[in-house]
């Protein structure tokens, strides 16, 4: 009777960590997306005054007043649906596919080297920034526009008649360079915080409070590592269709440092914090739920 009632005692817990299996590739990168897709809908209206700063003078207070007044409230939603095809492809693929990476390199335990993490973080951000290339440009000219919203379909023949194919591709170098470090960043502060937040307060990998506190430090570090190579991407994104400002991202790095000081870099360091952190938070927690809906292990 003892040794049963040991054996029923002890058998909940190996059923439960047995019960949870681990996502496909395919399937985490479709739970990124869907993850992504939903939190844009929250941080977009500061990813346009973030985009707006980092290419006016005006600081935030002045582009909000100036946006609400001359173009509505619903010009804070400006490009939005080419925010939801970049969320589907380049943050599906650097969010949603990180863990399988992880995996697949030998950096899924707890205790694996941090570099390891970031190497996984900085893969998948630079596949999906290539992917996600097209649409980040189109979003940036959407969000930059203060004139009337330009309809989808004149957007991209515009930009096919002046630059043909290529025109959806400038910036790519900087924002390939600017996913890998975005990435190591999120995911790899976001993996190790997990262990050290449970170490900390006794909260296991899947409770909420880890994935909150941890998602939170990592959209600080992403903002002070990315913000550089951020205000260089927008610059270069936002040149108009039919003519070309900056040669490359070297010459846009330079002019920027001359023309405006080291610390331009940094500009608009607040809403892209602003942004950062609702997003990585928004993000983490509903790709955590979705995993755990679909009866997968956490990140």
């Amino acid at each position: 009777m003892s040794s049963n009632s040991k054996n029923s005692g002890a058998s909940p817990a190996p059923t439960a960590t047995m019960g949870m299996s681990t996502p496909s590739l395919l399937q985490s990168t479709l739970l990124g997306g869907t993850a992504a897709v939903f939190a844009v809908n929250f941080t977009h209206p500061i990813e346009l005054v973030k985009s707006r700063v980092q290419v006016s003078d005006y600081g935030i207070i002045q582009t909000c007043s100036s946006t609400m007044r001359n173009e509505g409230f619903t010009a804070f939603w400006k490009g939005l649906p080419w925010a939801y095809c970049r969320e589907g492809s380049y943050t599906a693929i650097r969010l949603g596919a990180y863990a399988p990476v992880r995996d697949a390199i030998g950096a899924g335990a707890p205790d694996a080297p941090m570099y390891m993490k970031f190497l996984a973080g900085a893969i998948t951000g630079a596949i999906g920034s290539v992917a996600g290339n097209p649409f980040d440009v189109l979003k940036t000219l959407s969000q930059t526009n203060q004139g009337k919203s330009i309809p989808l379909s004149t957007l991209v023949r515009q930009m096919y008649h002046d630059q043909g194919i290529s025109g959806f591709y400038r910036g790519v170098n900087v924002n390939v360079m600017r996913a890998i470090v975005l990435n190591a960043t999120k995911m790899g502060v976001y993996d190790v915080a997990k262990g050290k937040v449970v170490d900390a307060t006794g909260w296991s990998r899947k409770d909420p409070r880890t994935a909150f506190c941890s998602s939170f430090l990592a959209g600080f570090f992403m903002t002070c590592t990315v913000a550089p190579f951020d205000r260089v991407r927008t610059k270069l994104m936002n040149q108009p269709t039919n003519k070309k400002i900056y040669s490359g991202m070297g010459d846009c790095l330079v002019k920027t440092v001359q023309n405006e000081g080291p610390l331009s870099l940094w500009r608009g360091f607040i809403p892209i914090w602003a942004r950062f952190a609702p997003m990585a938070t928004i993000q983490l927690l509903t790709l955590e739920f979705l995993y755990s809906a679909c009866g997968f292990k956490s990140i």
